[in-house]
């Protein structure tokens, strides 16, 4: 075993225990074995603006404050998203740009052709679809026995919802999470799939979606919830290139699965290791509405975004040069206790839930915010309808990736009302 190897291992172990220039948080094995938080106290506590020389994705910067996070987020014209959201180098022959990954003023004229599918008024159309398809999911479980809560509920209730906002074709919708999968699990990235594999499927996706391109073009979308209808229809969107497309299609779909279907996973999971919590919420269900901002605070499903210094910028301290990439750790902000009380426990009662990082600030603030509270929301509200617990009865299984915090499996049984 190589040292660094070694050194890696007693990194997990204990992230206190090996000198600070070697802590980087950017491993996905610091995900995949839940290991993380440790890596993010020390760095908040000893050097809140780190700089890792050499990892997986080469130099960058770990910024790990909450404020400090804020800042940089908030601040796009000295740090930009340009040229990719991931520590991961955009490769010249595969690149697939989209709108978070761009700034001003291209960003906002994409951004623009697509956010009208979360208005208000579309959401109030949504809640009724997925209420129904919440409940029809939750009904079909089985009564006692073990099943794989990832897979039945928080797969397929995102799923249908992403299938719902293409108008993609329902009984395919399991190849948009087949392909959001794919996207955020390459080898570049540290994850397990090939990157051929990877790149086969993302063309096959496009393939798929131009057909669908084709047969809307020049059809306005009739009820405003159809976001290929919406692109290939919008003067500013209309002309992209294939890959562009394919940036923008992925963009929405890892967007609009990886992110709600932890949550989903994980608000299970949190009330299960805080049954304090869970009897809580059961006898006062009026709770769900501050409980989906804490579950999404302390699942924090994206635990970073990157951004790439235009000028030199002075931060903590430290002094980040033009060019030099930084990951924002959402997933360290948000257990920032200089800004949030108590920020290790989970507490479904937080006088100001929403005030967390995972959705990000700023012009790249997430689209969807209110689209997966709703979701969540919606769900719980049938959960807490039907039965007296979902019980979790073994450890879940993380996805290797230091980008999505996400789960490929959680054994639950549900427990009907006495």
């Amino acid at each position: 075993m190589s040292e660094a190897i070694s050194l890696n291992q007693s990194a997990l172990d204990d992230p206190w225990s090996v000198p600070l220039s070697e802590l980087d948080p950017s491993q996905p094995s610091v995900f995949q074995t839940d290991s993380q938080f440790g890596f993010f106290e020390r760095l908040r506590a000893e050097d809140p603006v780190h700089y890792h020389e050499d990892s997986i994705f080469g130099p960058y910067w770990s910024i790990t404050k909450f404020n400090d996070i804020m800042a940089v987020d908030k601040d796009h014209k000295r740090f930009s998203s340009d040229p990719g959201i991931t520590l991961t180098e955009r490769q010249a022959d595969f690149s697939t740009p989209n709108f978070i990954s761009m700034d001003p003023p291209k960003h906002d004229v994409q951004r623009k052709a697509v956010t009208g599918v979360v208005a208000p008024v579309n959401l109030a159309k949504l809640e009724p679809i997925i209420r129904e398809r919440a409940a029809t999911i939750l009904d079909s479980l089985p009564i006692g026995e073990t099943f794989n809560w990832v897979d039945h509920v928080s797969i397929e209730l995102t799923t249908q919802m992403l299938a719902t906002l293409f108008d993609f074709p329902f009984e395919d919708r399991r190849k948009l999470t087949y392909w959001s999968d794919m996207a955020t699990s390459g080898e570049l990235a540290g994850g397990p799939t090939p990157e051929p594999a990877r790149r086969a499927a993302m063309l096959e996706c496009l393939d798929y979606f131009q057909r669908l391109w084709r047969e809307r073009e020049g059809i306005a979308p009739e009820v405003g919830i159809d976001l290929i209808s919406m692109m290939a229809n919008n003067p500013d969107t209309q002309e992209m290139d294939p890959m562009e497309y394919l940036g923008n299609l992925i963009l929405l779909i890892v967007g609009g699965n990886d992110t709600t279907r932890n949550s989903i996973s994980g608000g299970v999971l949190f009330l299960n290791e805080n049954p304090d919590q869970y009897a809580k919420l059961k006898a006062n269900p009026a709770l769900i509405t501050s409980m989906v901002p804490e579950i999404i605070r302390y699942q924090t499903p994206l635990t970073y975004m990157r951004r790439t210094a235009l000028e030199d910028v002075e931060l903590g301290g430290k002094t980040i040069r033009k060019g030099d990439k930084l990951a924002m750790w959402y997933v360290s902000g948000n257990r920032d206790e200089e800004v949030i009380d108590q920020p290790k426990e989970f507490i479904i009662d937080r006088a100001n839930p929403r005030h967390h990082l995972s959705f990000g600030f700023g012009i790249h603030r997430c689209m969807g915010n209110r689209l997966a509270e709703m979701q969540l929301r919606l769900l719980w509200e049938e959960i807490l309808k039907r039965f007296d617990h979902v019980e979790v009865v073994g450890p879940p299984e993380r996805v290797q990736s230091s980008f999505v915090r996400g789960y490929s499996a959680l054994p639950a049984v549900v427990h009907p009302q006495r």
